[in-house]
């Protein structure tokens, strides 16, 4: 019986959150200890982006890693039109020791001020 009860436990604390929703996000938009990196194209960030983010496309991400290398001691909320690129972002990040999670719904369900037309 103990090991029925040790297991859940265990898997428990072994999951880590990788996701984080609009409405929390948006209050971490001005934090310090936050960025927002965008991983779809340089023409859709063009277009249409939370303000002050970077924008690396998510197949140049892993050729790119040397560019936000000075963000690893942030958190980094990642996003893309939908959250599917975003999910490998992310997964690619904490591959190589970032601290990155997902926004759920990426842009399109993004509460928060919008940048356009850059």
């Amino acid at each position: 019986m103990k090991r029925l009860l040790l297991i859940p436990l265990v898997l428990f604390v072994a999951c880590e959150k990788l996701e984080i929703t609009s409405q929390v996000a948006v209050q971490l938009l001005y934090d310090k200890n936050y960025i927002f990196l965008d991983v779809r194209t340089e023409a859709e960030h063009q277009a249409k982006a939370i303000p002050n983010t970077t924008c690396i496309p998510v197949q140049e991400l892993t050729n790119r890693l040397n560019e936000i290398e000075k963000f690893k001691d942030k958190n980094i909320i990642v996003y893309c039109r939908s959250g599917n690129r975003s999910k490998t972002a992310t997964k690619i990040l904490i591959e190589n020791d970032f601290k990155a999670v997902n926004l759920i719904g990426g842009i399109k369900e993004w509460n928060g001020p919008i940048a356009s037309g850059k």
